[in-house]
């Protein structure tokens, strides 16, 4: 009985959120607003929920600071089927390791927390999916590595079913680079 008890209380223990205090101390730091702060790079894909991956992107982020506790953060989407899309985060700092955010398309207010090299955003997005717009939820977790990459997985839920998961990688960008890869953007269209 009790090797009944301890398997099902390790299946159940696997069924757990990652908890952002698990990070603390864990290396580079991650600073959201420090790292978008002048421009960044993203290359993503969607997975559906039975792994096919259905949509390839990158996002051109330009991040600024907004007051002492403020920030905006401009994303530009270019979709690998010519879909482009624009999203305007308005961050806030609430306390330390704490922020909350909002955009157009945000329903209500995005919670985010950050631990050493992570940072956890939930929020609801208005997610157009054919002809209607559906409520989605999202567990985002961003992870800060060596080099300024920064790792990027968010699954996405409606009632509490999986829809997929979205993987970015993100890499600051420098001017000389940010050049070059708007004259490729261009070239390629």
């Amino acid at each position: 009985m009790a090797a009944v008890l301890g398997a099902v209380a390790l299946l159940l223990s696997g069924c757990q959120d990652m908890r952002i205090e698990d990070f603390t101390g864990r290396t580079p730091a991650l600073d959201p607003f420090r790292y978008f702060e002048g421009r960044t790079r993203a290359w993503g894909i969607f997975e559906d929920r039975f792994g096919r991956v259905r949509r390839e992107f990158t996002v051109d982020i330009h991040g600024r600071a907004d007051g002492a506790d403020g920030f905006v953060l401009e994303e530009d989407f270019a979709y690998a089927d010519g879909e482009r899309e624009r999203r305007v985060w308005r961050l806030r700092r609430t306390g330390p390791g704490s922020y909350e955010g909002r955009a157009d398309d945000v329903v209500g207010v995005a919670t985010g927390r950050a631990a050493g090299n992570a940072l956890n955003w939930r929020y609801a997005l208005a997610l157009r999916i054919g002809g209607s717009r559906w409520n989605v939820d999202f567990n985002d977790w961003m992870f800060l590595q060596p080099d300024g990459v920064l790792l990027n997985r968010a699954r996405m839920s409606k009632w509490g079913l999986e829809l997929g998961q979205v993987t970015l990688a993100f890499q600051r960008v420098s001017a000389h680079a940010a050049v070059a890869a708007a004259g490729y953007a261009d070239a390629a269209q």
